[in-house]
């Protein structure tokens, strides 16, 4: 029995200081793991404080191109107007007649027949090609022309027919409007 008992000692001996390093160790690595969780929680602040940064800087930037595109389309309107007042003063004048506009024809033929349909529909197009096979417009004619050169160059600003058809559009709302001062006698037949 004395030996059962002294190898029980001895396994007792044996597992006690065995037991206390594994506890020591747990607890040591748990204190460690909660430091890692501290930084990684601090780490998770810091992301989101930069992430809130970036939202506030996405936001600015979205507010400051919205700023840049309305000043941009701003200043094309302004241009656009400016062309049509000056090319339909110079037409009420006699300056410009439906003969130099026919140049602008042929491009903006070409043109049209390549558009898609976007931001005009095929009955928009279809009018348009109409009004350009016509040597003469009544004013509201003209005037429906430009509304849809306008809608071209809203869409193919970038490209110089889209300008032209303007152009043209702008030339025939100056000479129809010449026209109707003339029959209403406001203008003399020679400008």
């Amino acid at each position: 029995m004395v030996d059962l008992t002294q190898a029980l000692i001895t396994i007792i001996g044996t597992l006690v200081p065995v037991l206390l390093s594994l506890i020591t160790l747990a607890y040591w690595l748990g204190g460690k793991f909660a430091s890692i969780d501290e930084r990684f929680a601090r780490i998770d602040e810091r992301f989101e404080r930069i992430d809130e940064r970036f939202k506030s800087i996405d936001k600015r930037f979205e507010e400051v191109k919205a700023y840049i595109d309305s000043r941009i389309n701003r200043l094309a309107e302004a241009s656009r107007a400016y062309q049509e007042f000056f090319i339909e003063y110079l037409s009420v004048k006699g300056l410009l007649r439906p003969l130099e506009a026919s140049m602008l024809k042929g491009e903006i033929e070409r043109f049209t027949r390549l558009s898609t349909m976007n931001p005009l529909t095929r009955e928009e197009w279809e009018k348009i090609r109409r009004y350009l096979e016509k040597d003469e417009l009544t004013l509201e004619e003209a005037l429906e022309l430009r509304r849809l050169a306008r809608k071209v160059t809203d869409e193919y600003g970038d490209r110089i027919e889209a300008w032209k058809l303007h152009i043209y559009a702008s030339i025939m709302v100056g000479w129809a409007l010449r026209k109707k001062l003339e029959e209403e006698g406001k203008l003399e037949g020679g400008g």
